[in-house]
């Protein structure tokens, strides 16, 4: 209880100086400061304000060491947000580490999840392979996104980064049919606990689409105001080459910009640049696809 109280008065000066720029002193090794200086500068340009923020946390476990705490919790948080005439939620889920000395919070920070890389060469499908192109159920594929944004669908794998899997499962509900079983480095699928990597890695995800002719596959397009919903965004947050995370579209600001759903750190109508992101980088690189089946 005493680290609850503690943990939930942090959280309350953080949402003062969100909403209010209201200052208090921020934590060694804290990474709330920066998350939310970037967002209130890509609301500022929007045009866009929080309404309401509303922040509940889960206390998953605790143990103590060499005269410190370590506090792993869980913040839901809800933003009401204003743009123009469009009011609309955007929420997110943190995975966080606090760490207490002598009763006083010293650090807390989000829990970084490193995708897994894969340097595999991809195989696609051939033509005898391919299903019959299908006309994209945007529309279930979103519907998808919205229910299991923050939970795990029980008919699929679950893993600790969980973006990529998350986005295929999205793609099926649109409609997309797999290719390429059994070989993992060939086509796209998943069948009971088997997989290829395009299923499950952001990296091999964005290969894929990038390449694929057959099947599900993306047209990359320049500028994110061009995506619709369904559509899909792949993030490199180093801008070194290797992508780390896929986000799904499911719906549009006042300016045509995309809103994202998202798995492992999951968040639902969140503004697609993702500056508030901990992993957030001056590199970062985008690629939009515009998405096929």
């Amino acid at each position: 209880m005493f680290e609850r109280n503690l943990l939930e008065n942090l959280l309350y000066k953080r949402i003062q100086f969100f909403l209010n720029n209201t200052l208090y002193d921020f934590l060694p090794f804290d990474d709330f400061y920066d998350k939310i200086k970037r967002k209130a500068d890509v609301l500022l340009k929007r045009k866009a304000k929080v309404l309401k923020c509303d922040a509940k946390l889960k206390i998953i476990r605790k143990f103590e060491t060499l005269g410190q705490t370590t506090v792993e919790y869980i913040v839901f948080f809800q933003n009401l947000i204003k743009q123009d005439s469009k009011v609309y939620m955007e929420e997110e889920q943190q995975h966080r580490v606090a760490v207490l000395v002598q009763g006083e919070i010293i650090s807390d920070n989000c829990v970084e999840i490193e995708d897994v890389e894969n340097d595999t060469v991809l195989d696609w499908a051939e033509e005898e392979d391919a299903p019959r192109e299908k006309v994209y159920n945007r529309l279930e594929a979103v519907k998808y996104a919205e229910i299991y944004w923050n939970q795990y669908n029980p008919k699929y794998p679950r893993f600790e980064n969980n973006c990529t899997n998350f986005i295929s499962q999205c793609m099926i509900a649109g409609g997309a049919s797999m290719n390429g079983y059994p070989k993992r480095n060939r086509g796209w699928w998943q069948v009971g606990k088997s997989y290829s990597y395009s299923w499950s890695t952001a990296n091999a995800f964005y290969w894929y689409l990038k390449g694929a002719k057959y099947g599900l596959r993306g047209e990359e397009v320049e500028k994110p105001q061009d995506l619709l919903l369904g559509d899909v965004i792949c993030i490199d947050f180093k801008g070194v080459g290797t992508f780390n995370h896929t986000l799904i579209v499911t719906d549009k600001d006042t300016n045509g910009m995309p809103l994202v759903n998202a798995n492992t750190y999951n968040s639902r109508h969140r503004y697609w640049s993702y500056e508030d992101s901990s992993a957030y980088t001056p590199n970062i690189k985008y690629k939009f696809f515009r998405i096929k089946i």
